[in-house]
């Protein structure tokens, strides 16, 4: 069977989903542009150490996936209760920082690193949890059978996002750049600045947002067994398989986070979790 046809009916979702994870992708590619911009004010060492604090949430999300996996409005969504309202904030947050930026990072004097730290970890917070909800979201917003498909969406989103903030932005942050391979005549000034960058961005991720809240229904937990049920019909079943109630799928499918953070320390005290972890 050919991509094309494979895909039929899911264009429109990995498409979504590229986008997504690309806009994930803005906030972890500034975490590698804002440290060299953080240079050409001499910052010290030290500083850009303390800067790096901001990007724990992506090592720590595990942490906080139970809450977000198991607490939802049915009637919004199990994924669009946590993508919405966070992505908003992501949105806010970035129009926040480009405003703040130059009482943060003045020209001529020191950076103030604890504010900018703090704004950036609340950041990457927020990024953490909407890539959650977007891993979650992936797995019932395409066909049982593309599954697979998703984790090339983040591979191929996340890059794209990461290179956009972080390459691109730096190059285009760079006059010697603009006026070396952009502009006709040289110019003092660079052709995008981080407050500008993270302005646009701002604004990015409050209009997919309301377009993604407004237009994408997201499928219930019952509708994405049956269609997985369905997807089972089309393959030969074995002799002695037996069909098993949807309602007990979404039953064992639906754990409270005390229930998961349980599975959690079950699953850390496996012989190879312990290899792995010391």
């Amino acid at each position: 069977m050919s991509l094309r046809q494979d895909l039929k009916g899911d264009w429109g979702s990995i498409f979504l989903l590229l986008l997504l994870y690309t806009m994930q992708g803005i906030p972890i590619g500034l975490a590698m542009s804002i440290p060299m911009l953080l240079a050409e004010h001499k910052t010290s060492y030290d500083d850009q150490a303390t800067f790096s604090l901001a990007t724990w949430p992506f090592s720590l999300k595990l942490l906080w996936a139970p809450i977000v996996d198991s607490t939802f409005s049915d009637r919004f969504g199990r994924r669009k209760s946590w993508l919405i309202p966070t992505q908003l904030l992501i949105g806010c947050t970035m129009l926040w920082m480009s405003s703040s930026l130059k009482t943060w990072v003045p020209d001529g004097g020191e950076p103030h690193i604890y504010t900018l730290t703090g704004a950036a970890f609340w950041l990457f917070f927020l990024t953490a949890t909407q890539d959650i909800a977007v891993d979650g979201w992936g797995l019932t917003m395409v066909k049982p059978k593309n599954v697979g498909y998703v984790s090339s969406c983040n591979t191929i989103g996340q890059q794209v996002g990461f290179l956009l903030a972080y390459v691109v932005f730096l190059a285009l942050a760079s006059p010697s750049f603009c006026n070396s391979w952009i502009r006709s005549q040289p110019q003092d000034e660079p052709l995008v600045t981080l407050d500008g960058f993270l302005f646009f961005w701002g604004i990015v991720f409050l209009v997919v947002t309301t377009m993604v809240a407004v237009f994408k229904r997201e499928k219930s937990m019952s509708e994405s067994l049956a269609g997985r049920d369905t997807d089972a019909t089309t393959e030969e079943p074995p002799a002695d398989s037996h069909s098993v109630d949807i309602g007990e799928q979404e039953k064992e499918l639906e754990l409270t986070p005390a229930e998961t953070y349980k599975l959690m320390g079950k699953m850390s005290k496996l012989r190879y979790a312990v290899v792995l972890f010391f």
